[in-house]
């Protein structure tokens, strides 16, 4: 695995969320999947997190990310769903 060394320690931290949409409803295609997607390259920068993975199905979508353990992860998720969410409503 591909650890990250600090001055005093190693660590390597994966993450794997699952993001549903409401209802279930059937609105993800490719589009609008790499729309979010680049949103999350984005948005991750600020927190040092970087995506590993990305996998999609018209009503869900999968992301493997590896962070630091300093890592808000709670304000992390909170800035990116309600920036995801807010941005596709709006186009």
């Amino acid at each position: 695995m591909n650890e990250i060394n600090n001055n005093h320690s190693m660590f390597s931290l994966y993450y794997h969320l699952v993001l549903v949409v409401k209802y279930r409803r059937k609105v993800i295609d490719d589009t609008i999947s790499d729309y979010v997607k680049d949103m999350v390259v984005r948005l991750g920068e600020n927190y040092n997190i970087s995506l590993v993975e990305w996998n999609h199905d018209i009503d869900h979508v999968h992301i493997l990310f590896k962070a630091h353990p300093n890592t808000e992860m709670s304000k992390f998720i909170n800035a990116y769903k309600s920036a995801s969410s807010r941005l596709i409503k709006k186009h």
